[in-house]
């Protein structure tokens, strides 16, 4: 029979640490956009969801960049759920990962199992880690739940035996979801189950992902002559499958740069992707026909698509691809889903043996006919028919917790939500003041010099600022609610009401009187906003203006290292920005002077071992700087697709980038 159990990974992890204080105002610096060039030629129904609500902003959500390079051994709680022929490892603190999916009568391991947890930054928050099979929602990208924890419990299945429910708020979109897994007695595929509900109003922009990671040495098969191309150029072309440019691309290890192959699968074809190795063994995945799409992504033999294969795991170990099924044909698509909806569907995921190498088109009859024979198409339907009475089952035994944002938006909302409750007992310190705000009308006076919170942007949240009273606090997070809705100049105006509030509150005090929100929090938003028009001197001034004021409040200034991290970090955050904000206006003195004030553990960070470079280029001395390379340094926080190392080492040196700097993900535009 089925069992689901408790159980602890123990592996090599690096922590994730504290999450950026500051609220993340700039644009996304999203890689996966489309030149303009190839928009016209996309079929209508892809164009119209390419333009439809793409992710302007991470609010409410912040970055999290506070993780290095330094692992060590720690203990991850696992839930395991079992039968007579597999067995699924999931990771509930860590998004719902299935981190192992082991087919016990063969002993092999379908997917691609990270030896380590490294977080990278890759996801839309940053933080990401790579293996197993993620459950991407949300927008365009890695799920900002990576690295976060979701709600698990038991729950009874469609076969009389448990399924594992998995569930949390995404906070992008504002939209619960859920992932049951079961497996059927006897079956050699799990199953699972998964819904995601609006329950708004009004319609509510929608993606998904599933993710599935396997060896690289593999041969991707899809029922596809077509695919949709898409490369760190930014282009995104149609080209044909399995040939393009002279090469077999279905073959991970054919081609030179990380690309995404999104496959044409013909109307009314079965949706399934399989990776199988040269014996023709290995995974394969397949759904009902809502989840449309089916994807290769591939890192490349290159030598920066190799370094990233490193970067994410240990030298030595195998490298790996992603095959992918999601709602829509590419991951640039945005589907609609309608006020007070839903929408679900089913996906199975098991072993397949079928002849991999040969003419395409053999080879797709063959595992199509085995695929049929192990798992028939018509039963994945009635599986899908037999789980939809199950989906409002009201959850057993809790076997983890999520987060408290669920609970403060149906406590705000009222919304009935069968199936996955979202309970008060989950409400933590994050949700502290916005439940204030939600039951008192005022948000409660912050304590002396503490860092503020997260701000919520969704209207209703916004409503209830701009009907509090107006302290500096307030007007903070008003200010920041009014920029993601692209209000800029309401913004501005709240965020500059703040500062001339404290400035009057300490005129008023004959004593010095230090207010609990400093001016910091609000000069740095100003500061954004310059930048943002173009204003750079004018934002430079804001910047050290802002850090000195930090400095000026930091509890144990100016070397002394707090208690639970949140103001090394945020002096971090604020620093680099500051840094950055006065080089870019020409101001290497200045910048010194901002640098010389951070702590001796954040100018060793490699993140600010850049940095430390890119201001003595600045300032003339570019032996120095090179010498910064020569010593090495590791950016822990490195984004996709981030060129600066590279460009960086073009102004300082004429010889080639060293191979431990070289993340590049695309041919070289010379």
């Amino acid at each position: 029979m089925t069992t689901i159990r408790r159980e602890v990974l123990t592996l090599p992890a690096a922590p994730p640490g504290p999450d950026n204080p500051l609220p993340p105002l700039r644009p996304l610096d999203e890689a996966h956009r489309i030149d303009d060039r190839d928009r016209a030629e996309l079929p209508r129904d892809m164009a119209r969801q390419v333009d439809y609500a793409p992710l302007r902003s991470l609010l409410p959500v912040q970055v999290r960049d506070g993780y290095g390079r330094e692992r060590e051994p720690g203990a991850l709680d696992a839930l395991v759920i079992e039968n007579d022929r597999l067995r699924a490892t999931v990771l509930p603190a860590l998004g719902g990962r299935i981190a192992s999916l082991h087919h016990k009568p063969t002993g092999r391991e379908l997917l691609y199992v990270n030896p380590v947890l490294q977080p990278a930054n890759f996801a839309l928050n940053g933080a990401w880690f790579s293996g197993g099979i993620e459950w991407n929602i949300g927008a365009t990208g890695h799920t900002t739940l990576s690295c976060s924890p979701v709600h698990a419990a038991s729950v009874p299945a469609p076969d009389g035996g448990e399924m594992l429910r998995l569930w949390e708020w995404e906070r992008l979109r504002d939209l619960p979801f859920q992932v049951d897994l079961w497996l059927p007695d006897g079956s050699d595929f799990l199953y699972v189950g998964a819904r995601i509900r609006n329950p708004h109003e009004r319609p509510v922009p929608t993606y998904w992902w599933s993710n599935i990671a396997v060896p690289e040495d593999r041969r991707v098969l899809a029922p596809a002559d077509e695919a949709w191309h898409f490369g760190y150029e930014r282009r995104l072309r149609r080209v044909p499958v399995p040939e393009h440019d002279g090469v077999d691309r279905t073959y991970p290890t054919r081609s030179t740069y990380a690309a995404d192959y999104f496959y044409e699968v013909p109307d009314g074809r079965r949706r399934w992707i399989a990776a199988l190795d040269g014996n023709g063994q290995g995974l394969v995945q397949t759904s009902t026909d809502v989840l449309r799409g089916r994807k290769l992504f591939v890192w490349g033999t290159g030598p920066g698509g190799r370094r990233w294969q490193e970067w994410l795991t240990e030298p030595g170990t195998g490298g790996y691809c992603e095959i992918q099924a999601g709602l829509a044909r590419t991951q640039l698509e945005h589907v609609r889903l309608e006020a007070e909806s839903e929408v679900s569907w089913l996906e199975a995921y098991g072993p397949l043996d079928t002849p991999s190498d040969g003419d395409w088109h053999t080879v797709l009859r063959g595992a199509e006919d085995r695929l049929e024979a192990a798992l028939p198409r018509a039963g994945v339907d009635a599986a899908h028919a037999a789980w939809l009475p199950h989906a409002d089952a009201e959850p057993g035994e809790r076997l983890a917790t999520g987060s408290g944002w669920g609970a403060l938006e149906v406590l705000r909302a009222g919304w009935k939500l069968p199936g996955t409750p979202f309970d008060e007992d989950t409400l933590a310190e994050p949700q502290r003041p916005w439940l204030q705000l939600l039951r008192s009308g005022s948000l409660p006076e912050p304590e002396d010099r503490e860092v503020p919170g997260g701000t919520l942007v969704a209207r209703p949240w916004r409503d209830m600022l701009e009907t509090t009273a107006a302290t500096p606090l307030a007007e903070y997070h008003l200010g920041v609610a009014q920029w993601h809705g692209d209000d800029r100049a309401q913004a501005v105006r709240s965020w500059e009401r703040g500062l001339r509030s404290i400035e009057r509150a300490e005129v008023a005090d004959d004593a010095g009187h230090v207010t609990a929100v400093g001016r910091w929090p609000l000069l740095r938003c100003l500061a954004v906003a310059d930048q943002e028009d173009g204003h750079h001197e004018r934002a430079a001034d804001r910047y050290a203006q802002a850090f000195a004021d930090l400095c000026a409040r930091r509890p144990n200034e100016p070397r002394d290292t707090d208690g639970d991290g949140r103001w090394a970090a945020v002096a971090a955050a604020l620093g680099g920005e500051a840094i950055g904000a006065l080089l870019a206006a020409g101001r290497p003195a200045d910048a010194r002077a901002v640098w010389e004030r951070l702590d001796p553990a954040t100018r060793a960070r490699g993140r600010f071992r850049l940095t430390e470079a890119e201001l003595l280029a600045a300032e003339g001395r570019r032996e120095e700087a090179r010498a910064v390379f020569d010593e090495g340094f590791e950016v822990a926080d490195l984004r996709e697709g981030d060129e600066s190392i590279g460009s960086l080492w073009a102004r300082l040196d004429d010889a080639p980038l060293p191979a431990r700097h070289d993340f590049r993900m695309r041919p070289d535009r010379g």
